[in-house]
């Protein structure tokens, strides 16, 4: 069976990636209901903590999981049961880590703030990634290139550090979506790096300070783009993840 689903439905050595996806996303998912019934009061389940009182998140399963599950991988190569299971023990820990990015960001309990939107857009984000590769994409693109690319060491070079260069301006001008992506997909960061800045990236402190056009021009766009694009990421967010608290009350 297991020979079966990896041969005609995920290419053949991709299985354990599209299994610990799967059960990456499965573990965000089901971890975000749980805990949002935590909130409102329903259903068995309830915070765990320590014999001292201290909450213990879940993040911390999450660590040991990724751990046993990365560990076991490389060590057990893409193929067999073992591949597999490890994959899955992966999956789990990362979707729970992930789920609260935002504390290890901000070391402060902010998953129902405003602040904690930003564990979404990290799933969201590896998800995407996640799915590049599944799909066929490589890091910088380097299986694409042709025998006679590959055996031309200058061209290669030159390729990956072009690349390299445009996913860095695109991740100082405030883009690191943008910049992540074109890690994977080549040259996809130069849409981010020849565009202008978010106004508030390193790169406008820098550049724009004395340019008040681009300066100007910055904020223009930033304000165009959060007044189309806000309302709705913001629904589709609440929509995964649950509605931050008006203010912050803990989990």
């Amino acid at each position: 069976m297991g020979h079966w689903f990896s041969t005609n439905i995920v290419e053949p050595g991709k299985l354990p990636m599209f299994l610990a996806l799967a059960s990456f996303v499965l573990t965000f998912l089901i971890t975000r209901v749980i805990t949002r019934m935590i909130r409102a009061g329903r259903g068995p389940f309830r915070n765990i903590a320590s014999g001292g009182g201290v909450h213990i998140h879940h993040v911390v399963p999450g660590v040991i999981l990724t751990l046993v599950g990365g560990f076991g991988a490389v060590g057990s190569g893409q193929h067999g049961v073992t591949a597999a299971v490890c994959a899955v023990i992966f999956g789990v820990g990362a979707g729970l880590v992930l789920d609260e990015f935002a504390l290890i960001v901000h070391t402060d309990d902010v998953y129902w703030t405003e602040e904690g939107r930003q564990s979404v857009e990290a799933v969201i984000v590896a998800t995407a990634l996640a799915m590049l590769v599944l799909s066929g994409f490589s890091p910088l693109g380097v299986d694409s290139l042709t025998p006679d690319e590959r055996q031309n060491r200058a061209t290669l070079i030159s390729t990956l550090v072009l690349n390299f260069l445009l996913v860095i301006v695109t991740l100082f001008k405030g883009k690191p979506q943008l910049a992540l992506m074109g890690t994977l997909v080549p040259f996809v960061a130069i849409f981010g790096a020849v565009r202008l800045a978010k106004p508030t990236s390193p790169w406008a402190r820098r550049f724009y300070r004395r340019r008040p056009k681009s300066r100007a021009r910055a904020w223009l766009r930033a304000y165009r783009h959060d007044r189309r694009w806000d309302g709705p990421r913001r629904k589709f967010q609440d929509l995964i993840g649950g509605t931050p608290d008006p203010e912050r009350l803990g989990r």
